[in-house]
């Protein structure tokens, strides 16, 4: 019934005989199955004579839902019970709904299975808890990156959201998920570049922007997201574009610290990590270079502590 359902779903119309063949049955039993996909709800249409045939009719591919086998539908199941405990916030109570009316379709044989899996399959969590991102939030920036529609957002540090924000209007072109987190890359029109924006952090403002043209996508898209995103997990991190040749900061930080991008010949960005703030300050100020904050409240106030501590240390030493 299965293989029946997806050639109909296929082509636009069969014969009786050309179904008998491919499902290697009678003609009578292709006119039984006919007969009980139309009892299940599937509007399937028959005509005599030499052009007549089978072909699902208005709206027959799309109610009921079709049907699973076993394996499939076993995969889905396990897709749901992931859902239970996913990083798209909200999702939880309709995974459980919707697994619950899956496993009642389920012969008891698969149920068995699934029990087992259930049983035997035991999910662990990341040391680092994944943000949860709101589903409503998600769906909206994939509209947009559909409809080639500016977004205008305040971006809030995700470890302070009291901190003042910073504003952005980007054109979304992907949603992307990597690590479980969900990213969004654009196009900053705020500094022309190609940036990667935490969803966790957005914040949309509305109305959204004007339509905008398609911008030719840079390179391989895979590739170049992952050298934006930094490969070790940080408790904090921030970006700066610093004022020195890539090649110079890279003798002065390591790979473990941060992930440099070069943006020309004397400049470079850094995306620096570290379990504190102040670690990030360390790193920052051994590079031995001026350099400008890109995303970080908490940053800026660190160094303008450590500046006035610096300050009053100088001043309380008397020079030769």
């Amino acid at each position: 019934m299965l293989t029946l359902l997806s050639l109909l779903q296929g082509r636009r119309r069969w014969t009786g005989a050309e179904l008998a063949e491919r499902l290697e049955v009678s003609p009578r039993t292709v006119r039984g199955d006919i007969e009980r996909l139309r009892d299940l709800g599937y509007s399937v249409a028959a005509a005599r004579g030499g052009a007549g045939g089978y072909r699902l009719g208005a709206g027959g591919a799309d109610v009921p839902p079709l049907l699973l086998d076993a394996d499939e539908a076993v995969a889905v199941a396990i897709g749901l019970r992931s859902g239970m405990s996913c990083i798209i916030g909200g999702m939880e109570e309709t995974s459980l709904q919707a697994l619950t009316k899956v496993e009642r379709l389920l012969p008891a044989r698969v149920r068995h299975r699934l029990r087992n899996l259930d049983r035997f399959l035991v999910p662990l969590p990341f040391a680092e808890p994944a943000p949860v991102v709101d589903p409503r939030l998600l769906t909206m920036l994939v509209e947009l990156c559909r409809g080639c529609e500016r977004l205008r957002f305040d971006e809030h540090d995700r470890q302070d959201t009291a901190a003042a924000p910073g504003r952005r209007e980007i054109e979304p072109y992907r949603v992307i998920n990597r690590g479980n987190r969900w990213y969004l890359f654009g196009y900053d029109l705020g500094i022309d570049e190609w940036r990667v924006f935490p969803v966790e952090r957005i914040v949309p403002r509305t109305p959204t922007g004007p339509r905008f043209r398609e911008r030719e996508l840079p390179g391989d898209l895979e590739d170049f997201v992952a050298r934006l995103l930094p490969t070790r997990t940080w408790n904090r991190q921030a970006t700066v574009v610093v004022h020195a040749p890539a090649d110079v900061v890279a003798e002065r930080i390591a790979p473990a610290e941060g992930e440099l991008s070069v943006l020309d010949d004397s400049t470079c960005r850094a995306v620096v990590g570290g379990q504190t703030i102040l670690a990030i300050a360390a790193v920052l100020a051994r590079l031995d270079a001026d350099f400008a904050i890109e995303d970080s409240p908490d940053l800026a106030r660190c160094l303008a502590e450590l500046s006035d501590r610096y300050a009053h240390a100088a001043a309380s030493h008397e020079y030769g």
